[in-house]
């Protein structure tokens, strides 16, 4: 079917036209707003306050979905909105890693606003279409396509008559349908959710680009907190833009030379460096499976362990030996020499509705490996590739299906629950065939696979409710918080990693602070003042990023030969001011780096607020599971027995020769958990909120960030 016959076959419920414009430093200066209940499309604009408090990407989907809610927004009500933004940098060329953008949403899952950034050519060519962002509210009756023609100047709302709803065959359809040729391919951009995403919480959004090397559409993936879910709720089949004509100065920079000579300066190092520091270019974020496993933190069997005798199975040199296709140009965008964005071509599926077929998959990600490898007990690569396949085009966060289904499989083992429960499905750690069969039942919304799509936070309330399980031992081994379900990185022996976790906007995600390494490999913020530093500092910094449509990959996948030597290693400093340069060098600012951690600290206030407003943001929902602070389980104690034994004798004084395992365990708990709140005093208290996490009045009239209704939630909790 081409794009006239789509046409002939489908109902065009609304068109609207536009003029092009012109990008100016980076803003297109209005937003396409459009309600799908209403059939309504219109323009609007991008004010100076929201440029200057919001700056763009994740700041602009804060602000429209604050204005499109009500503190009693449900994920499913109409008025809940998907916003896609770049940022006033998305879309250039001349630099690594520009082609982010972000999306954002009421989580099914933790019920106040998430955010997931992604890549793919969706947001740079929204942007060169003509919109700074794209925010979309209501429900329509029936399944709908979204066009946008960015040449034409023309949106339209179709009625869908297309069958397919997974990923990687809605995908390449669309492709297919809105391009004019073969070389027009990569002039199309998709976004869609798959089939569990109907069915399930977790369902993420896939973003696609097309690959001319290997002639398919590729996907990217705005994996957390379940917004394919939504995108789904809200009966949209897919987005499309077209646009024709991308080029290195569209976003009309005011000197293009400042980021000329960044970009030339880091493709240089890139070359020079990435095979003897990190090899993104050869498999991308998985090279660091090994080095998880050698220092305890590859998550293992839900947590319990740090490694395990079998990764060597599924080791960075085995994807790239085996699987991974070398010696190919990728990239989710153009000019990112990183070209992280790796791919297994022509792996044959094995289980499910595509067996036989040869897909070409994008991953694994390091993420998808230590999820749905190690977490689960697998260690087969071929098994992680399939799985990884069918989350991505079943739309299911895989992040969140690993960690879920890590907890399932210690209920089965702990007889929390049983086969009669599972439906047959014997959910122990390492069962391939019962993990993939999960998946699958979600996509069809059946059997256990469709509580197991709730979450870990719905799992434990029925476990405990349903089949009389004790709730203390679930929240301890129940990875998630605010009901996100945990990413991959064994937390124990850190606690600013805890913190990174726990003390975060969305959930515990690693984006906004990735600090094992820091506090527990280099020991280099030892006090609790040090790592509340660490606690303020990286997760502004890295909000930045999502403000302007960058990837955080550029900033410490590669680092400066002299990097070592610098004041501050830990914050790259010399790629910290190339940031700053090409921000200035598009946008015609002049900030500098205290400006760079002010602008995210606006943004930052302005979701915790939010997350208040939304009914959670407060001290008590900054609670953990302790497994992520230390052992639940004699099992786990034993493991790592020497360890907790000299810091038991260590730290505390206490004489552990003639103690029981469960008085020791108990000694050490009471420990970790007065350090997780003296963490958090310390936090809060650079942060400039209250004890109980709430940002003053004071600190957000310092920041700029005393927008009266703003304001008006944080006085009712003070």
């Amino acid at each position: 079917m081409d794009l006239n016959t789509l046409r002939e076959n489908s109902i065009l419920l609304k068109d609207f036209s536009y003029n092009l414009g012109k990008i100016e430093n980076g803003y297109t200066n209005r937003t396409l707003y459009i309600n799908l209940s209403e059939n309504k499309i219109e323009s609007k604009p991008v004010t100076q306050m929201m440029k200057d408090k919001f700056i763009g990407g994740k700041g602009f989907g804060l602000w429209y979905l604050w204005n499109g809610v009500t503190p009693e927004t449900k994920w499913n009500d109409p008025e809940n909105e998907i916003i896609i933004a770049g940022g006033p940098l998305c879309g250039i060329t001349q630099y690594p890693g520009a082609g982010k953008s972000l999306v954002c949403s009421i989580s099914p899952l933790t019920g106040i606003p998430i955010d997931s950034n992604v890549g793919g050519y969706f947001g740079p060519l929204l942007k060169f279409s003509g919109w700074d962002a794209l925010e979309i509210q209501g429900k329509s009756k029936k399944d709908i396509i979204v066009y946008i023609d960015g040449n034409k100047g023309t949106v339209e709302i179709i009625e869908s008559p297309l069958d397919a709803i997974d990923a990687h065959v809605l995908g390449e359809q669309l492709t297919e349908m809105f391009a004019d040729s073969e070389e027009d391919k990569r002039n199309v951009a998709v976004v869609t959710a798959g089939t569990a995403a109907e069915n399930t919480r977790i369902g993420l959004l896939n973003f696609t680009f097309y690959d001319p090397r290997r002639q398919a559409t590729r996907l990217k993936q705005a994996g957390r907190g379940g917004i394919g879910t939504v995108f789904r709720d809200k009966r949209i089949r897919a987005l499309v833009v077209k646009f024709k004509g991308v080029k290195g100065d569209l976003n009309n920079p005011v000197d293009k030379s400042i980021i000329n000579k960044a970009g030339v300066k880091l493709h240089k190092e890139i070359c020079r460096l990435d095979d003897k520091q990190n090899k993104m270019r050869k498999i991308g974020t998985a090279n660091i499976i090994e080095v998880m496993d050698k220092y305890d933190l590859l998550p293992t069997h839900n947590f319990k362990f740090g490694g395990h005798s079998d990764t060597y199975k599924i080791a960075s040199t085995v994807f790239i030996e085996k699987y991974i296709t070398q010696g190919m140009a990728d990239g989710c965008w153009y000019g990112c020499s990183m070209a992280c964005a790796k791919a297994a071509d022509k792996f044959e599926l094995k289980t499910g509705p595509y067996k036989g077929q040869l897909v070409t998959i994008d991953g694994p990600e390091y993420e998808n490996a230590a999820g749905l490898g190690s977490n689960c007990g697998i260690f087969d690569p071929e098994a992680i590739l399939e799985l990884n396949f069918y989350c991505d085009t079943y739309a299911v966060d895989t992040i969140s299906f690993g960690t879920l289904t890590a907890f399932v499989m210690e209920c089965y083992e702990n007889g929390i629950i049983n086969k009669e429960i599972t439906g047959g499905l014997e959910l122990n750690f390492g069962n391939t065939n019962a993990a993939l069969e999960l998946l699958h039942q979600m996509s069809r919304g059946e059997g256990f696979g469709k509580i197991a799509g709730q979450g870990v936070h719905r799992m434990k309330k029925l476990f405990v409710e349903e089949y009389g399980a004790d709730s203390n031992f679930l929240f301890d081994i129940g990875m998630e918080q605010k009901g996100l379900e945990y990413s991959e990185y064994l937390s124990k022996e850190s606690l600013a990693q805890q913190g990174g976790y726990g003390l975060t906007n969305k959930g515990p995600q690693h984006d906004e602070a990735w600090l094992i390494f820091m506090d527990m490999v280099n020991n280099q913020i030892p006090t609790f003042e040090d790592k509340a530093e660490a606690l303020h500092y990286f997760p502004m910094f890295r909000t930045w990023f999502g403000l302007y449509g960058l990837c955080k990959l550029p900033w410490n996948d590669i680092v400066p030969e002299s990097n070592a030597l610098s004041d501050e290693p830990a914050k790259i400093p010399e790629h910290v001011e190339n940031y700053i340069d090409i921000c200035n060098g598009v946008t015609g600012k002049n900030i500098n780096k205290t400006e760079m951690i002010r602008e995210s600290e606006r943004v930052y206030n302005f979701q915790r607020v939010f997350n208040i407003r939304m009914g959670k943001g407060l001290r008590e929902n900054d609670r953990v599971p302790y497994r992520s602070m230390g052992p639940v389980t004699k099992e786990e104690y034993i493991s790592r027995a020497e360890r907790y034994d000299n810091q038991l004798k260590e730290l505390l004084g206490y004489d552990v020769t003639r103690e029981s395992i469960e008085k020791k365990m108990k000694i050490l708990r009471e420990h970790r958990e007065d350090q997780y709140e003296k963490l958090t005093d310390a936090v809060y208290k650079r942060r400039g909120w209250t004890n109980k996490g709430v940002p003053t009045v004071e600190h957000l009239e310092e920041i700029g960030m005393d927008l009266p209704e703003v304001l008006e939630v944080v006085k009712g909790y003070l």
